[in-house]
């Protein structure tokens, strides 16, 4: 059973997931959360395997809540699944950042919204091709807030270079074998060792590093 836990600032909004997800025999949610703050508090004490996280809340915002949840040892294992009402909201990309394994539009498919929670409970992330070579060109240049030390790419081979590239134009797995004309299984080996080697959640953290190392550009 996948253990979800729906946080947004809007009552109705969460009653809808709410009730949605609980029609699915393998999905359950275990609570929710008004604020961004409350979200954090649940995580930690629930520990669900996904948050549905929506970004505008009020006390603490869904970014801030994102990186403290991803940024502890307790709740690392929570998967983020940043919920927008727009597919190129600004803050989408902060989250992304902070350590979210995606987003979804509030308005998805019931559907769909269902596969999304387990693609993303299953380890994937859930980054939608077209929508993310948007987002990611128009956002990637925003400045990080602080002045953290330049993310490097010492120790990726080529060959993985050429992957983590595929990765963040938004290609799957099928899609870089097929570039590459190598196996689906050497494509996912490529692809597990770049996120062993550089320390990444999912495959939308490598989307991240593809852009902030400057190996791939806006545009």
């Amino acid at each position: 059973m996948i253990r979800v836990l729906v946080a947004d600032d809007q009552a109705l909004v969460r009653g809808s997931f709410r009730l949605l997800v609980d029609t699915a025999p393998d999905l359950e949610v275990i609570g929710e959360a008004a604020t961004g703050a409350e979200a954090v508090e649940i995580a930690t004490s629930a520990r669900p395997d996904v948050l549905l996280m929506d970004i505008r809340m009020p006390v603490m915002d869904g970014i801030e809540a994102t990186r403290q949840i991803t940024g502890s040892p307790q709740t690392a294992d929570v998967r983020i699944l940043i919920l927008t009402t727009f597919d190129l909201d600004e803050y989408v990309y902060a989250a992304l950042r902070a350590g979210a394994s995606g987003f979804l539009l509030k308005d998805t498919p019931p559907a769909d919204l269902l596969t999304a929670i387990r693609t993303v409970a299953a380890g994937d992330a859930l980054l939608a091709p077209a929508v993310t070579r948007r987002l990611i060109a128009e956002f990637a240049r925003l400045p990080q807030p602080g002045q953290q030390p330049a993310m490097t790419l010492e120790g990726i081979t080529e060959r993985e270079c050429e992957v983590l590239t595929l990765i963040a134009r938004g290609l799957s797995n099928a899609e870089i074998a097929g570039t590459l004309h190598v196996t689906m299984a050497t494509a996912k080996t490529h692809v597990g060792r770049l996120l062993a080697k550089l320390g990444a959640r999912d495959r939308a953290q490598l989307v991240v590093v593809a852009y902030e190392t400057g190996l791939v550009r806006p545009g």
